[in-house]
């Protein structure tokens, strides 16, 4: 965290990719090797917390709680190439304790693609939830 209203996050996530509709339709034709199917990816963003705020559970328990936006930059390694990559989206975070809290959010990948010869930009949605501990 920044401040109050900025923080910063790094992330990095890794996948592998099936064959597409049109390799399996075809029946033979590959348009990629096993490991060009590979997706890795990195990104630093910038958040901002839109909305903080509580919530009360009954009379005894309080929560602090963000509404935030996202935003920023990185790079996509897919069928053997590079590609810079934005992102951007948006999340809730539910801070349980002063060192744990939950989240979840979603993201927009968006990238260049070139794979049958007509560039064309891809979004790759991201849904995910999870738990922070901060140290």
């Amino acid at each position: 965290h920044l401040s109050d209203a900025f923080f910063l996050e790094f992330s990095a996530g890794r996948t592998n990719t099936g064959k597409t509709s049109y390799e399996r339709l075809s029946g033979a034709a590959e348009l990629m090797t096993e490991s060009e199917r590979e997706l890795t990816y990195y990104n630093l963003s910038l958040g901002y917390n839109l909305l903080p705020g509580e919530v009360f559970i009954g009379s005894n328990y309080a929560f602090n709680t963000a509404l935030y936006i996202i935003a920023g930059m990185g790079s996509t390694r897919f069928a053997g190439d590079d590609r810079f990559t934005i992102n951007a989206g948006f999340g809730h975070q539910f801070l349980v304790t002063d060192w744990i809290s939950l989240h979840a959010h979603i993201r927009d990948h968006i990238f260049d693609m070139d794979l049958l010869g007509d560039s064309q930009s891809t979004h790759n949605l991201e849904v995910s939830a999870g738990i922070a501990i901060f140290f």
